[in-house]
């Protein structure tokens, strides 16, 4: 699959996402950009709990590797995306940033497995979300 134009989700910072410094501290970009996936999937039309009812298929983050490069502070509005750079059949390879206007704070190269539910054994991923991602 070729890369996707990425997608853009606005995430204020807030004290409880900064350190005693008032700058955000390093591991909660890794939850700007799950929120961002979340809504990129939501843009899709893809709801996590409705597709693991319907197809018992779960998402896990099996790779991460972030790049810092300036600090996001308290009450900044940050602009955090996500673009698909590769999909396999059971896994696809996001690269995701944060952004402060144009200045960028922080990048991700992140791996998203799919896996059943029931069992954590790696799985195909269900036909409704590589619909959604070919739309």
């Amino acid at each position: 699959m070729p890369e996707t134009a990425p997608f853009t989700h606005d995430v204020r910072v807030y004290w409880e996402d900064t350190d005693a410094g008032g700058i955000v501290f390093y591991a909660n970009y890794l939850k700007f950009f799950e929120r961002a996936r979340t809504e990129w999937l939501r843009a899709l039309g893809v709801q996590q709990q409705a597709l693991r009812e319907a197809t018992g298929a779960i998402f896990v983050v099996t790779h991460t590797a972030l790049r810092y490069l300036q600090p996001a502070k308290l009450d900044d509005v940050l602009q955090v995306s996500a673009a698909v750079v590769e999909t396999g059949r059971a896994s696809m390879r996001l690269v995701q940033q944060a952004r402060r206007g144009e200045e960028l704070l922080c990048e991700g190269d992140i791996r998203i497995g799919c896996v059943d539910a029931a069992t954590l054994r790696p799985r195909r991923f269900p036909d409704p979300l590589m619909q959604a991602l070919r739309a």
